[in-house]
């Protein structure tokens, strides 16, 4: 079939949608949380933390005993007290007020469309989308809404999904295969589809993103709950401790004042890291969905950052998956710049990924133009089609083709040089494809060389996968290629190990195995034949391009639908795990210049030798624990912004890890309290009935 050579019409484009982001933190934040911090005070909240509610019990005790003997110094505790409750009530709701934003983002993409229901006798009828049921058809054309989550039973066509994804390139939908799920509010650009509902009315799933995103139902995740009852077990060591020391000062002829016994138990407790736990935890699945990703669940995110084996698929994640030119082999006496011309030439009307980077190629490396010239526009094009396996021009008297070597054989109807069977061996053991280019002209045709296709390896995938080895990460590559392939691409690529000829039941063995062995293991997917391994796997990241079966499957899902995100899922983990410890380590260092603040300060009286470990020359033992209470409130605030934005994470090994921790966040932990203390004791001091 021949036709005139025309320029490809553009893409239609598509306004970019805004992205699913809370953006950075700002001051502001903190006042429009104010009032959910407020009412988180509520006891019932708060007994969910078990640190918090020790402080809660506290403040309430300063409180009453104030209220019966009030005095400047017990007024002041009893606010701090009240305010270090307030502030980490505030550090939860600024984690959940980003996500209560990203949530009424979502809410505006929602467009409630009307349906149009196919009958069982192939007549419509106008419907509203949320009439519609499980199993019901709706026909969708160019420039109508999507109704409802579904799969792509009849037809092809262009959607827009910017409204979801943020992306402006519309994507193409079609039935059958792998790129057959719709989402509900998408629309469709051009073209027809019958779409089969596969969701009932409220549970589509832009609701259940919207469900997620809020984070009403976070669960604490195992690595959390850990957490928790270590920082409950210390909190309740320090309780004992403190209740110990009344019968001391009373042996040592002196009593303290249960006001000073509860700052110093509020101020020795791991308040910061037990204020601060759950806004990471939260945090922690914000930052996924700013990337566009949505975990079903906080364990999920934590699993990633525990991950031990990651297993990519090849095509499309390591590779471009579009075979593109790499190399052109002349025959014969043909020069590759001849070669180069002509294969340019037949890939002029070839608009698949692979003429595209024949023309693409012949530019960069030979000079020749990358678009078609005026002549060669006015020529006619021989479009590629399943019968014949070729494509190529007629122009000016000369017949050029290029295709399968089958192909070309036959259409020269003479012999072809034993080298180009040779050279298309070589290729096709290599696992790239070979292409052969031929040319006719004044009755004489002959083989010019051939044009090698491979699967071209995505720049930087080597050294993302270096980091990742150095964190202790496996990686696998998983295809369907045969061995000697498979073995080529993972070498380039430079991933630990592969699985050639994959099947689904391969990848589920694959993932049992590494499990048995006490990993944990990530892999991506987006057809019906990953859900399997999709589901056995810790960390299955589903594509949002893909089908229903994947997306129920896997525990996260990628609006993008770009299989390289798996590894900032990992580097999110683990970004999460760092923080934590990171503030755990800076917490309970902390606690050291709290000691030299308060315990000198209540038997300063008692043992005035004591007064030697006031190292920070505090005023009065009074001005001394109200600054380390006011320090202990004000610490919370200002590792909010760091705790939503997570410490900054390097790959490195578990040991670089803790020696970084305790140099950075160990010795901060201990250095930043003895100046502020001394800071806000420069103040206080100056205070009526303190100083």
């Amino acid at each position: 079939m021949t036709t005139t050579l025309e320029k490809p019409a553009r893409r239609q484009e598509v306004p970019a949608a805004r992205k699913l982001t809370a953006g950075a933190f700002s001051p502001r934040q903190l006042l429009t949380s104010l009032p959910d911090a407020l009412r988180k005070l509520n006891p019932r909240h708060q007994l969910a933390n078990p640190v918090m509610f020790v402080v809660w019990v506290g403040s309430v005790l300063v409180t009453v005993l104030t209220l019966l003997e009030p005095n400047g110094f017990s007024i002041a505790v009893a606010l701090w007290l009240w305010f270090t409750v307030l502030f980490a009530n505030l550090a939860e709701a600024v984690a959940e007020g980003r996500g209560r934003a990203q949530a009424e983002s979502l809410r505006r993409t929602k467009t409630e469309a009307v349906a149009r229901r196919l009958a069982d006798d192939g007549t419509e009828e106008d419907v509203p989308g949320n009439a519609l049921r499980v199993g019901d058809r709706v026909v969708v054309e160019a420039g109508q809404v999507i109704p409802g989550d579904g799969d792509v039973i009849e037809g092809i066509a262009t959607v827009d999904e910017s409204a979801i994804t943020g992306e402006s390139a519309p994507v193409i939908r079609e039935s059958g295969g792998d790129r057959s799920a719709v989402t509900a509010g998408t629309t469709v650009l051009s073209d027809r589809i019958v779409v089969r509902i596969t969701t009932k009315p409220g549970e589509t799933f832009v609701d259940r993103m919207i469900a997620l995103v809020e984070g009403a139902q976070r669960q604490k995740t195992p690595n959390e709950i850990a957490l928790t009852i270590l920082l409950s077990t210390l909190t309740i060591i320090f309780v004992l401790a403190v209740l110990a020391l009344q019968p001391m000062a009373g042996y040592s002829g002196g009593l303290l004042s249960v006001v000073v016994l509860t700052a110093l138990l509020v101020c020795l407790i791991p308040t910061t890291i037990g204020a601060l736990l759950s806004a990471i935890g939260i945090a922690g699945m914000d930052r996924l969905v700013q990337r566009n990703v949505l975990a079903k669940s906080g364990r999920a995110v934590e699993a990633a950052g525990d991950v031990n084996t990651l297993l990519l698929d090849k095509t499309g994640t390591i590779t471009y998956g579009n075979r593109q030119a790499t190399e052109l082999i002349p025959v014969g006496e043909v020069t590759k710049g001849e070669l180069a011309a002509v294969a340019r030439l037949s890939s002029l009307a070839d608009e698949t990924p692979e003429g595209v980077s024949i023309v693409t190629y012949c530019a960069e490396n030979f000079g020749l133009p990358g678009e078609a010239q005026a002549e060669e526009l006015a020529a006619d094009a021989v479009a590629f089609t399943a019968q014949t396996r070729m494509s190529g021009i007629d122009i000016g008297g000369r017949q050029i083709r290029k295709g399968a070597a089958s192909a070309v054989r036959q259409w020269t109807s003479g012999p072809v040089p034993s080298e180009v069977d040779t050279v298309v061996d070589e290729i096709s053991a290599q696992g790239g494809t070979p292409l052969v280019v031929a040319e006719c002209s004044g009755g004489t045709t002959r083989v010019l060389g051939v044009v090698r296709l491979s699967d071209v390896v995505k720049p930087g995938m080597k050294e993302r996968f270096a980091e990742l080895r150095a964190m202790g990460i496996r990686t696998v590559m998983v295809t369907g290629d045969n061995p000697l392939t498979a073995k080529a691409i993972a070498a380039e690529a430079g991933v630990d190990d592969f699985l050639a000829e994959a099947k689904p039941e391969d990848k589920m063995e694959l993932i049992r195995r590494e499990q048995e062995g006490g990993r944990l293991v990530a892999m991506t997917g987006d057809g019906t034949n990953d859900a399997p391994a999709l589901a056995q796997a810790d960390v299955g990241v589903a594509m949002n391009t893909g089908t229903a079966a994947a997306k129920e499957a896997g525990n996260m899902v990628d609006l993008d639908s770009d299989p390289t995100k798996l590894i900032e899922i990992v580097e999110i983990g683990k970004q999460m795990l760092i923080t934590r410890g990171a503030l755990t380590t800076f917490s309970i260092a902390n606690d050291l210049a709290k000691y030299f603040a308060i315990l000198p300060a209540m038997f300063v009286a008692i043992h005035p030798q004591l007064d030697a470990l006031n190292i920070m020359r505090l005023a009065t033992p009074t001005s001394a624990i109200l600054s380390a209470v006011v320090f202990n409130a004000l610490i919370i605030v200002a590792l909010i912004p760091l705790a939503l934005r997570g410490v900054r994470y390097r790959p490195m090994s578990a040991a670089s890890l803790l020696r970084r921790n305790l140099l950075v966040y160990g010795l901060g932990g201990i250095a930043t309290p003895f100046a502020g203390i001394w800071l806000i004791d420069l103040l206080v001091r100056f205070v009526p009935g303190i100083g």
